[in-house]
């Protein structure tokens, strides 16, 4: 089955030059556009997207709000695009529900590999992308939440989390812990189960509003 791509964004040549990019692969159909916020919740309730492609500054409604409104357990999954200025909103997007980030000037081939990932589930969570999400807990400070909803973990689950949470790809993880590295995704898996979370991207965020993992620490 094709992967349904929605693309938002203000910049109609943007648009187009991502459609024509993921419509030359055989597994991509561009199913529909917005030039705003409001138009992608609208395009993502008509034509039922995998992943929609949304950026952040965009008229009438900004592409965060419209992310939390279009994110469901059953809806599309959204990969938010930006640019290395923009880290203030990093911390906003994962919040709003965004599976990942995606740079507007990255090649080709990033785009496509990007879109993959996200629809399959997974979440597109690159270190450099999560050290700067620790950069911006360091920078403004986010209030703590009582840490019980990990306490159904086991020791195992716990460092694997704060290493995910530090940043660390599955494979620089199993390394760490001694571990293969498809241990490494079985651990993960069970977290997300135990936490109610969705991928990656939550878990992150969870580690540090719970004060499992604190910016600077080691």
């Amino acid at each position: 089955m094709s992967i349904r791509v929605a693309v938002a964004d203000d910049q109609e040549l943007v648009r187009t030059g991502f459609r024509v990019i993921l419509e030359s692969e055989p597994d991509i159909v561009v199913v529909g556009e917005a030039a705003d916020g409001r138009e992608a919740i609208e395009v993502a309730h008509q034509h039922s997207p995998d992943v929609v492609l949304m950026d952040v500054r965009m008229p009438h409604l900004d592409g965060l709000e419209a992310t939390r409104r279009i994110v469901t357990e059953e809806g599309p999954r959204v990969l938010i695009l930006t640019t290395f200025d923009l880290d203030e909103y990093v911390y906003e997007a994962l919040r709003s529900g965004a599976s990942g980030f995606l740079l507007k000037d990255g090649p080709a081939e990033q785009l496509v590999s990007a879109v993959r990932v996200v629809a399959r589930g997974e979440a597109l969570l690159a270190p450099r992308i999560t050290r700067r999400l620790i950069a911006e807990f360091s920078r403004v400070g986010r209030p703590n939440v009582p840490s019980a909803r990990v306490d159904g973990l086991n020791a195992r689950e716990l460092d694997v989390l704060k290493l995910v949470a530090r940043g660390l790809s599955n494979a620089e993880i199993a390394e760490e812990l001694y571990v293969a590295e498809t241990t490494v995704r079985t651990h993960l898996g069970h977290i997300l189960t135990k936490l109610g979370l969705r991928d990656r991207v939550q878990a992150v965020v969870l580690a540090y509003e719970t004060g499992l993992v604190r910016p600077g620490a080691s």
